[in-house]
């Protein structure tokens, strides 16, 4: 059995990873699998890498305040370099390997990033073309083997053979130096502008979350726990709950191959605890589905009454008809248990986060005898802000707040937090941590309300940021500034909060459209040029070249032609000429809806 959490004793991360490593020695911490086998790394093993990799950052130049940019697919690499920064007093700066090169280019410019560290492949081409282009980027080093062009003033090192520094590294001497409010790591994030912004967190921002994590899953018992890492380590939510919250249980971390391969994985692993993202829930309830429809009639029959019991023992709180209970155990035996082995046969606990999860699939893992809570935060608060418990959860709310954090509803419902969670500030830029953080309390953007038991319901957002169901930020703004570059394209209104991907109402611009008509000697009305298919055709074309210029998560998939302009006349736009885009949302609902069908 790991030893509890110290959090008393742990000022920095790194100061909880090498405690924790002098503690428990050879016991394994981290489990990857390559060459077709699962190989376990132990904390020794780890912490002697970290250490090494210290060096070999610090021979390059790295030093306290220094910011390195980490870009990787998760994997153990990953957690090595991001302690080895922080143990140097630096800064870890995580960027998604989804972006593109003028994001990456934006990071390391804005991080004043002088190292970056990648994994390999397409993806080390192309941090490296940013790179190079960014005068205060020196060094890039490449986890796999990878042949780089040469580029004025960016050296290139490899992983495996990082220089030495001239003098051995005094690695003690550098945990004991840090700080609970050093910087420990930036991660950018949409703004509302749509260009992305550091949020600053501090080492004691992210124990914080640890502590409060560490509240909610004492209520099932903490033993030899296996975490499942399958989401992005470049996000909060992974970095601080996915990552860091392990470490400090003394638990182990699998890296997931591929999302592809999840199934087999969870199979293979068994683990205990996974970080998930509504997405995700959502594929795995559809895939369940499909899978129970296909099958045998008496089997469907009994899902179906294992699903109908689950629920109503949650509608009355826990309990059933005592003439239900016997049939409700058999359900236990007959339907719920291979639900489990499906997962591994192990699962203590689902943690969603990242964005809103449908109620409806939050019953429908609760009533199988998954426990699935929903949680709440945002990057400023590292994430965690709150999250509901085993013992009482309600799937229409995000639960009761964290250990530390205190939550309060603002006159004009806005939700705010306060605590050690809640960010530094963002990186260069005081007004707008003055706009957003004010006499301590973070204002989140969301509308809400607390309930009877001190559970946050959110109705609404304030803020004007898309968040998929996978938990990516979108900036429409952004994407709606690179669809109306193409001159097909008058007005944009980009849609997709809590759905899987994005999508798209589009106006054609009226000139554009007249003259292409007039070409083909095609009619000039537009609303039946916008059921023409070739003229669809011109449209989609426009939207492809706009994809190419922006982030996988951020591509239109789906789009509705819309023949009338959004106007001030028809009270789709402002007097200051905004599109009021939740009128436009309304007034669309059923063309909107029919991009997800």
């Amino acid at each position: 059995m790991p030893p509890a959490p110290r959090f008393e004793r742990w000022p920095t991360l790194p100061a909880l990873f090498f405690d924790q490593a002098a503690t428990l020695g050879d016991r394994p911490l981290l489990r990857v699998k390559r060459d077709k086998e699962w190989r376990r790394l132990s904390w020794r093993d780890v912490s002697a890498e970290v250490e090494r990799v210290a060096a070999g950052l610090s021979a390059l130049g790295v030093g306290q305040g220094d910011r390195v940019c980490l870009v990787s697919e998760n994997r153990p690499e990953w957690l090595v370099a991001d302690l080895a920064v922080m143990t140097l007093g630096a800064v870890t700066v995580p960027a998604y390997t989804t972006i593109g090169v003028p994001d990456y280019e934006h990071v390391l410019r804005d991080s004043g990033s002088q190292v970056v560290v990648v994994s390999g492949g397409q993806l080390a081409r192309r941090v490296h073309t940013a790179a190079s282009h960014v005068s205060c980027c020196k060094h890039i080093v490449t986890i796999d083997a990878v042949e780089l062009p040469d580029a004025q003033g960016l050296t290139s090192h490899r992983w495996t053979a990082l220089p030495a520094p001239g003098a051995a590294l005094d690695v003690a001497a550098l945990v004991a130096r840090g700080q609970s409010d050093d910087p420990a790591c930036i991660i950018y994030t949409s703004g509302t502008g749509g260009t992305p912004r550091g949020v600053v967190l501090s080492h004691r921002n992210v124990l914080a979350n640890c502590a409060g994590a560490q509240e909610v899953l004492d209520e099932i018992g903490l033993g030899e726990e296996l975490f499942l890492s399958c989401l992005p380590l470049s996000h909060a939510y992974e970095h601080s709950c996915g990552q860091f919250f392990p470490l400090s249980l003394g638990a182990e971390i699998a890296y997931v191959e591929a999302l592809d391969k999840l199934s087999a994985n969870l199979q293979e692993l068994k683990p205990t605890i996974i970080m998930v993202v509504p997405r995700l829930c959502e594929v795995v309830q559809q895939r369940i589905q499909r899978e129970v429809e296909k099958g045998d009639p008496k089997k469907r029959r009994l899902f179906e009454l294992a699903l109908e019991l689950g629920r109503k023992r949650y509608r009355r709180g826990g309990t059933l008809p005592f003439w239900q209970v016997p049939v409700d155990l058999m359900m236990d035996r007959l339907v719920r248990s291979r639900i489990q082995e499906k997962l591994g046969g192990r699962i203590k606990g689902l943690i969603s986060g990242g964005a809103a999860l449908s109620p409806e699939t939050g019953l429908f893992f609760h009533a199988l005898g998954v426990p699935l809570l929903q949680g709440y935060g945002q990057t400023e608060a590292a994430p965690l802000i709150s999250v509901n418990r085993f013992s009482n959860p309600r799937h229409d709310t995000v639960g009761p707040p964290v250990r530390g954090c205190e939550v309060r509803i603002a006159e004009d419902g806005e939700i705010l937090a306060r605590g050690p969670n809640v960010m530094l500030g963002y990186w260069g830029d005081d007004a707008a941590t003055e706009r957003t953080v004010r006499d301590g309390w973070l204002h989140t953007g969301d509308v809400g309300h607390i309930d009877q038991a001190g559970r946050i319901v959110i109705t609404d957002r304030k803020k004007d940021i898309l968040v998929t169901s996978g938990g990516d930020n979108v900036s429409p703004a952004r994407v709606e500034g690179r669809l109306m570059l193409e001159p097909e394209i008058g007005q944009a209104v980009v849609v997709g909060d809590k759905r899987p991907y994005i999508g798209a109402l589009i106006v054609p611009e009226a000139d554009v459209a007249r003259t292409w008509a007039r070409d083909r000697g095609k009619t000039e009305d537009m609303a039946r040029l916008c059921e023409d298919p070739e003229f669809r055709k011109l449209i989609s074309a426009a939207v492809d070249r706009a994809n190419t210029t922006l982030a996988g998560v951020e591509r239109i998939r789906k789009f509705a032609l819309v023949p009338e302009s959004f106007s001030i006349e028809n009270g789709l736009m402002t007097p200051t000429l905004k599109i009021r885009r939740p009128l436009v949302q309304a007034h669309y609902k059923d063309r909107i809806e029919g991009l997800w069908e």
